[in-house]
């Protein structure tokens, strides 16, 4: 009987929250995979490594290049393909914009096989963390902007519809530390056999954009980051008032912003060679101290070459933090766009705000930033 009143009411949120919008008219649609690789498990043929894109193109296209969507630790490509209240997703916002859109599934997750001798285990994805990080942190209160949370679409704890379809969507990962070159690598390969796109990413795969653009920046034309994966070199846990913000260490992510290597000048053959010194005293109470290079700083040349940006959400825990990388980024010559939501007006949002009430308003402040940045 409980099994049965669920599924009735995760179906209605579906119902109740359709819009009345015009057909999309779509020229082309499909899937692809790329960067697959063979090798030899137990005396056995294996595959591994490929990623999943599932692509849409409209009738009336009006921008030449596509935008591909990457998803963070524990999604899938449903992030952008529609909201757990039953709303369009962002790949059909874009879609109505004129974008040829890609969606992916990272390697070893969704619709990418996981090959558990190559890729080693995963980690399950945690329920107290979805509540306390995504969709209910003003109810833990666990950094100093959960407060302003406003906007996911109903109560934000399991039993609630929206809650329970957004939860059934996540998935078990590769921990984010052994994730990155697996991505750069996947993300390179179907650049490789799409052409030049948009990179969109979000929270965990942030670190996969700076490399795969590193690598190759003439595929790369612009970045958009959503919340990336942060800050540079240690993690910040957020633990609560009065000690707001921990240094988690070791830091995976030696390279700065992405644990895979960047190209620095002058060069640098291994992380070790970067000197680093932590901010003295954080710019404001409500945010972590940094960590950047000392002076002189090394530049990242190949992440000059494209437009960048960085959105952060104002009832985020990304909201303690995200300055950090985009200092970072500024001391070695690059010069993204720091977009703060509540700054831009834009109230009330945590982590997963493609998902959250005022999706459509952020995806139009994209829209807007894409139309004045990208050629």
């Amino acid at each position: 009987m409980k099994l049965t009143l669920a599924l009735c009411l995760c179906a209605s949120v579906v119902a109740l929250s359709a819009k009345d919008l015009p057909p999309i008219s779509i020229a082309k649609q499909g899937y692809v995979f790329a960067g697959a690789k063979y090798s030899t498990v137990n005396n056995q043929q294996v595959m591994s490594g490929q990623i999943y894109a599932e692509y849409q193109i409209p009738a009336k296209q009006k921008y030449r290049w596509p935008i591909l969507m990457v998803h963070g630790l524990g999604q899938s490509g449903s992030n952008f393909t529609g909201t757990s209240d039953g709303r369009e997703g962002w790949a059909q916002y874009f879609l109505r914009e004129g974008y040829a859109v890609y969606v992916i599934d990272q390697p070893g997750r969704g619709r990418s096989a996981w090959q558990p001798d190559i890729h080693g285990p995963l980690a399950p994805p945690s329920l107290d963390n979805v509540q306390r990080r995504f969709v209910a942190p003003a109810r833990y209160n666990l950094w100093p902007q959960a407060r302003l949370h406003t906007q996911w679409p109903g109560t934000g704890a399991p039993g609630d519809p929206v809650f329970d379809q957004f939860y059934a969507s996540q998935l078990p990962s590769i921990p984010a530390a052994n994730a990155t070159i697996l991505n750069r690598d996947a993300i390179v390969a179907l650049l490789e056999k799409i052409g030049p796109a948009i990179l969109m990413t979000h929270s965990q795969s942030g670190a996969f954009g700076w490399p795969v653009a590193d690598v190759r920046p003439d595929l790369v034309k612009a970045i958009i980051a959503l919340e990336p994966s942060g800050p540079p070199f240690y993690d910040i846990e957020t633990i609560g008032a009065p000690d707001w913000f921990r240094e988690s260490t070791p830091g995976y992510r030696v390279w700065g912003p992405t644990a895979a290597p960047l190209t620095y000048l002058p060069p640098v053959a291994a992380p070790s060679e970067l000197a680093i010194v932590r901010e003295e005293k954080a710019q404001a109470p409500d945010l972590a101290r940094c960590w950047l290079q000392k002076a002189p700083a090394r530049q990242l040349p190949k992440l000059q070459m494209m437009p960048i940006v960085i959105v952060t959400a104002e009832a985020s825990y990304h909201a303690a933090y995200d300055h950090c990388t985009v200092q970072y980024l500024e001391q070695a010559g690059v010069r993204p766009t720091f977009i703060k939501l509540g700054e831009a007006g834009i109230h009330g949002n945590g982590h997963m705000l493609m998902l959250e009430k005022n999706s459509d308003d952020i995806a139009k402040l994209l829209a807007r930033w894409l139309s004045r940045s990208v050629r």
